[in-house]
């Protein structure tokens, strides 16, 4: 019988591997601590109850086997660097493995050096560089130098050169599929939630997204939302509580629910755990208004019903639309002036933005 392990022993060990920077800048932390970080102008705000701008995980970011600049960058992002790191081995220690990339090491001299270029293949706004990065600093066995064209939610152009990377020819050819799932995954994301937020551009309504995420991804594709402009819902169940109707079922009414929840919220210490509760019908509103629900979840509605809960509630509560969404019909809800709209589709069903890595044509060197 084998003995406990902890987490940290379970934890792929980082390769300490140092980063040369050589061209472009670190991204500025956005001022007051809204928005995801990274300089991309997203549109979380600190005024959100849950998720907004990331979680402030207190590490230091050297506790982690990345360079110390991209590990801050990182965090500056909102994001854990630990975590990332263990995303990149995760991701790398699938496709090799336990083994070698077969044909890299068959066709590529040990020692050979390369550049190669990520490349976006469409338009769209893109997220990730930095994970990118990260994936790329766990495989390379040596330096490797980054030269940085673009930053996270920045909108990008077919044929637009994001980022630049000098390494063993054999390092990068290994770590590329890596990278680039990761990276058009989370542009793919970026680009759809911007879609959305172009859309509500100019009224009050800003969307947000869902747990609806890749298991282990959930912090990475809730990034992604910020950078296109968008505003996270609860990271995990216990940061707030989301009363539905299998909820409403259970606890006999939706009144009753409310206040079995606001019970327990209270009995455990968390007076600060926003709570949040879902309604399908007009006449579910002022009961649970009277029990002092702030935030109501108007599920199904159609436009017409969501104008006439906004003027019911009348500033009372937030209100966020869900179901029945969708991108062309983004504007009309927003014109009820309801507050969200939550999109479940942001991160379960964003299709990928393509981009690709080309080694440049140059002779190789053979150190």
């Amino acid at each position: 019988m084998t003995s406990p392990t902890s987490d940290e022993e379970r934890r792929p060990q980082p390769v300490d591997v140092p980063l040369l920077q050589i061209g472009g800048s670190p991204a500025e932390a956005a001022p007051g601590g809204g928005g995801c970080g990274d300089g991309c102008g997203c549109a979380a705000g600190a005024d959100e109850p849950y998720g907004a701008g990331g979680r402030d995980y207190g590490l230091d970011p050297l506790d982690c086997g990345l360079d110390p600049a991209l590990a801050r960058l990182i965090q500056d992002a909102g994001l854990d660097p630990v975590q990332v790191e263990d995303v990149a081995h995760l991701a790398i220690e699938e496709d090799l493995d336990h083994g070698v990339d077969v044909t890299t090491v068959a066709t590529v001299p040990e020692n050979a050096i390369a550049t190669g270029d990520f490349t976006a293949r469409e338009a769209g706004t893109v997220a990730g560089l930095r994970i990118a990065e990260a994936v790329l600093s766990v495989v390379c066995t040596d330096e490797f130098e980054v030269e940085r064209h673009a930053e996270d939610g920045e909108r990008v152009e077919p044929g637009q050169r994001l980022l630049t990377v000098r390494a063993r020819t054999r390092d990068l050819l290994t770590g590329e599929r890596s990278a680039l799932n990761l990276l058009c995954r989370l542009s793919g994301i970026a680009t759809a939630t911007r879609a959305w937020s172009d859309a509500l551009e100019g009224t009050r309504t800003r969307v947000r997204d869902t747990r609806k995420t890749t298991p282990g991804l959930r912090a990475l594709e809730k990034y992604a939302v910020r950078c296109g402009g968008g505003v996270n819902h609860r990271f995990a169940l216990s940061d707030a509580a989301l009363i539905k109707d299998n909820h409403v079922i259970a606890a006999g009414g939706v009144a009753e629910a409310f206040k079995q929840v606001r019970d327990a919220v209270r009995e455990f210490g968390g007076t600060d755990i926003p709570i949040e509760v879902e309604v399908d019908r007009l006449d579910q509103i002022e009961p649970v208004l009277a029990e002092g629900a702030d935030l109501l979840l108007l599920d199904n509605f159609t436009p017409e019903q969501t104008a006439e809960a906004v003027a019911l509630v009348a500033g009372r509560a937030r209100l966020e639309s869900s179901g029945r969404l969708a991108l062309e019909s983004a504007r009309t809800y927003a014109d009820t002036g309801v507050d969200y709209l939550a999109v479940g589709a942001l991160t379960h069903s964003a299709p990928i933005l393509d981009i690709g890595l080309d080694l440049r044509d140059e002779a190789q060197e053979v150190g």
